[in-house]
């Protein structure tokens, strides 16, 4: 019997070791682990969805919303709890067909499954029609709908918000992260019944954080207009499609961004062709003809190479690496100056400032290649990024040091063809020809309006670098309006006023060849009072499939109109000196 207690006592004190060495890891060595464990059986977490933040554009000087949200519903169906017939009548006569997202046969196929979601972006007035039939197993989830005020106006730059809650293309997409915000994390002691306790401040891990309610540089009266006279140009011509570009090109700001046709971002869905989402301007980059010639001549009136008055032999024509490149305009064969080749816009006036660049008058040297690419890509911005803040494709600029780097690409560069481009960045680039020589950084974010609604402006942009000398801009503002004024402008533009600008016409590639049976039509421009520096640059694009359209016939049209709007709604006075 002594034998037998001395092994119990043994066997007794062991368990009792044992028993404390457990206690000993679970209360302190794993005591954070089994608190966490404890915490999952009775903590219920919930989603605290962060408020989507609104956007606004410029309404003079004053933020105007653009995109704000709606509180919607989302309807959801217990099959098993809710009475078919009952529940599909309400519901069928309080919600619009479009609003719903399941059939009534499938809801009610398998009562096992206890939530159903039956339709999405109800209103509040529908739900209330709900409510009032007391309905058993339908209940609701709250949620936000972003609304357009302005109905298509800068649907294709404003971008829509997905069923998922995701911006999608334009501002919606590429400012996604700093409209949505943050979700924040709702923790929630429950009982063993999983009733809850308690709920308060303490209860919250994560707080949520509400989207930044972000204020556009664009103007929607400016934005207004330019989409009314996109639109009235398409309806004349055989034109289908239609972007343009108004900015200030002493800042960089975008007061416009428009393209046509346009779609209802709160019916997104129901577009059937997806091109309409796509922000032309920033998203597409084409060959933009002879608005170039802005680019190459300022690269050789900058460099000393020419002057307005230098003059060339127009034969009609030049031969580059065997190949015959002709000028669109068959008249001034001879000697005449650069001013008549750009006013003009020949193709030989811009290939002979190319061939001046590299020091010679009968070929295209390398140093003509390097200092051509050195103005387009370094300096003007042509074929990159621009850095403006939502999504934007780079375009194409050949390196000279390229296995393609032909001399016959470089003579098509000279005239915009052989290259790929986006409007902005002809357009920001152009900015820096004719405003003393400064390139912006273009930017479409003006600041933000706070929670208080206290309107933030964004710190005025700096200049990144310049491209040209003040001097060397004068005198291409100078050879701009020259050039404008010969395309018959009189009694168009307001006298008092300096307005410059070039047309382009780019060819389209057929069989591999360029053709005119297809054309693209553009405009670049400025306007301001004289003795002062431009307060508005311009550019339109008109294009069709299979269309021949022109630069001067169907671009500059637009221009035209925007031109003295900008003049009248920015109040500009006529000036008298003459720069």
């Amino acid at each position: 019997m002594e034998k037998r207690a001395k092994i119990l006592r043994i066997i007794l004190f062991a368990a009792v070791t044992v028993i404390l060495a457990r206690l000993f890891v679970i209360q302190i060595i794993e005591h954070d682990a089994w608190v966490a464990r404890a915490e999952d059986e009775h903590i219920v977490q919930s989603t605290i969805k962060a408020k989507r933040g609104e956007i606004y554009m410029m309404d003079g000087d004053e933020p105007s919303v653009a995109v704000m949200n709606e509180t919607v519903f989302t309807v959801v169906i217990d099959p098993l709890t809710a009475n078919e017939e009952k529940t599909k009548s309400v519901i069928s006569s309080a919600v619009p067909a479009e609003k719903m997202v399941a059939d009534w046969k499938d809801i009610f196929a398998d009562k096992t499954r206890r939530y159903y979601i039956v339709a999405r972006g109800v209103k509040q007035t529908e739900v209330d029609k709900i409510k009032e039939a007391e309905l058993a197993g339908v209940y609701y989830t709250k949620g936000n709908a972003r609304v357009y005020p302005e109905g298509e106006m800068a649907a294709s730059l404003l971008g829509f918000v997905n069923a998922e809650g995701k911006g999608q293309y334009g501002v919606e997409g590429a400012l996604d992260d700093e409209l949505g915000g943050e979700d924040g994390v709702l923790k929630t002691v429950t009982d063993v019944n999983n009733i809850a306790l308690s709920i308060g401040d303490d209860n919250v891990r994560v707080p949520a954080k509400d989207g930044k309610n972000i204020v556009l540089s664009i103007d929607k009266n400016v934005q207004h207009k330019m989409e009314q006279f996109l639109k009235e140009q398409i309806d004349s011509t055989p034109a289908t499609n239609a972007a343009g570009i108004v900015m200030d090109p002493s800042t960089g700001e975008v007061w416009a961004m428009a393209n046509m046709p346009s779609y209802d971002a709160a019916n997104y869905a129901k577009v059937e062709d997806a091109s309409v989402f796509i922000n032309v301007p920033l998203e597409s980059a084409y060959e933009p003809g002879s608005m170039c010639k802005s680019f190459s001549f300022a690269a050789a009136i900058d460099t000393g190479k020419i002057t307005p008055q230098s003059t060339f032999n127009n034969k009609g024509y030049m031969t580059v690496d065997g190949w015959r490149i002709e000028n669109a305009y068959e008249g001034q064969i001879g000697t005449i100056t650069m001013q008549t080749g750009l006013a003009y816009s020949l193709n030989t006036s811009s290939m002979t400032a190319l061939m001046r660049l590299g020091d010679s008058e009968t070929e295209i040297t390398q140093k003509a290649k390097d200092v051509l690419y050195d103005y387009y890509y370094n300096k003007f911005g042509l074929g990159q990024y621009t850095g403006i803040e939502l999504y934007e494709v780079p375009g194409y600029v050949t390196k000279p040091d390229a296995a393609d780097a032909y001399n016959s690409r470089y003579a098509n560069m000279s005239f915009g063809q052989g290259l790929t481009l986006t409007m902005m960045q002809v357009a920001a680039g152009f900015s820096s020809v004719i405003n003393g020589g400064e390139y912006y950084r273009p930017t479409i974010v003006a600041g933000e309006v706070t929670a208080d609604g206290t309107f933030l402006y964004n710190q005025a942009p700096e200049a990144v670098r310049e491209t040209i000398s003040a001097e060397s801009s004068a005198t291409m503002r100078e050879m701009l309006r020259g050039t404008r004024n010969l395309m018959r402008t009189y009694g168009i533009d307001k006298p008092g006023y300096m307005i410059g600008g070039k047309t382009g016409t780019s060819q389209g590639i057929k069989d591999g060849k360029y053709t005119f049976d297809e054309t693209v039509a553009s405009y670049v421009g400025f306007g301001g009072a004289e003795g002062e520096l431009p307060k508005y640059v311009i550019m339109v694009k008109i294009w069709g499939e299979n269309q021949k359209l022109g630069g001067e016939a169907d671009a500059r049209p637009v221009f035209n109109k925007m031109s003295n709007y900008m003049i009248d709604y920015l109040k500009i006075k006529p000036g008298e000196a003459h720069v």
